[in-house]
């Protein structure tokens, strides 16, 4: 069985260590718990790592390390139990390929657990992810299934967290990629820039098409001087400016910047819509 939830959790955390959204107060957790026999573990937790790969893999996050952490003096729970629990953990990572350092005596009271820690723009390292035994908790509410023999067993306990703090993962998001988000993860994904005034109409029909296909654009309406515009968009770091003028316009295509790399040409509407499109649902990375 496998329970999940968005869940507040607090912390009175010293005010010297507070630093921004990285460590905080009050935060928000992805938590889930699996309960599983001692047969299904290691797949859980191979399942689970899986799962944890693809979550930062996808925002664009290669350099992971991952930590295995050991019975402390003070724990819960049979030495045979931790044992398990431990070799259980380690041959999930074998299996992944995956190297890992051991964190000696650093489990919880309650049980061993997988770190995966993830360094940010100033290479400092953030616990992220955590996959954490529980030998407590299904004591303590005395939890049971039938096993296949038609006896009672008590089940083992998984806790995990994808992203373990919402605020600490947007933190070191933003700072992993300075604001210049992949257009997937833009709010702003392409600006509309008018040459003039009396382009505006189809600069109009441009920003609707993208609309329509559910692009976040924006369109730029100000009377400003184009190179202004220009120069305030690379600023905010928008994935994608199109420039829309006399020439666009007769043609139907839109004059392409993006963001770092500058012009990139004169190109039809339609493909660039199909372009963008597919960068989106692919969740490239290319900045």
């Amino acid at each position: 069985m496998r329970w999940a939830e968005l869940g507040t959790v607090y912390r009175y955390e010293k005010s010297g260590v507070l630093h921004g959204l990285l460590r905080v107060r009050g935060f928000t957790q992805d938590d889930a718990h699996i309960f599983c026999s001692q047969e299904q573990i290691e797949d859980e937790i191979i399942e689970v790592i899986r799962f944890c790969l693809f979550v930062w893999n996808s925002f664009g996050f290669k350099d992971l390390k991952y930590y295995v952490s050991t019975k402390p003096d003070k724990a819960v729970g049979e030495d045979k139990l931790w044992d398990l629990a431990i070799e259980s953990l380690k041959k999930a990572l074998d299996h992944m390929s995956l190297p890992y350092e051991i964190d000696e005596g650093g489990g919880a009271f309650y049980g061993p657990k997988i770190d995966i820690k993830v360094k940010d723009a100033l290479n400092r390292e953030w616990q992220m992810s955590t996959i954490q035994f529980d030998f407590n908790l299904p004591e303590r509410f005395d939890m049971k299934y039938i096993g296949e023999d038609g006896k009672e067993h008590r089940p083992l306990m998984v806790h995990r967290a994808l992203l373990g703090s919402l605020e600490r993962f947007f933190g070191v998001l933003i700072e992993h990629y300075g604001g210049a988000f992949p257009t997937w993860l833009a709010p702003v994904q392409v600006a509309i820039v008018p040459v003039s005034e009396k382009f505006l109409n189809y600069a109009n029909k441009v920003y609707d098409s993208l609309k329509k296909q559910g692009i976040f654009v924006e369109l730029d309406k100000r009377n400003e001087k184009i190179g202004y515009k220009i120069r305030d968009w690379e600023t905010q770091k928008a994935p994608y400016m199109l420039i829309v003028g006399e020439k666009e316009e007769s043609n139907g295509t839109v004059s392409v910047r993006k963001h770092g790399q500058g012009d990139q040409g004169i190109v039809d509407l339609d493909k660039f819509i199909s372009d963008i499109n597919a960068e989106i649902k692919n969740k490239s990375i290319n900045r």
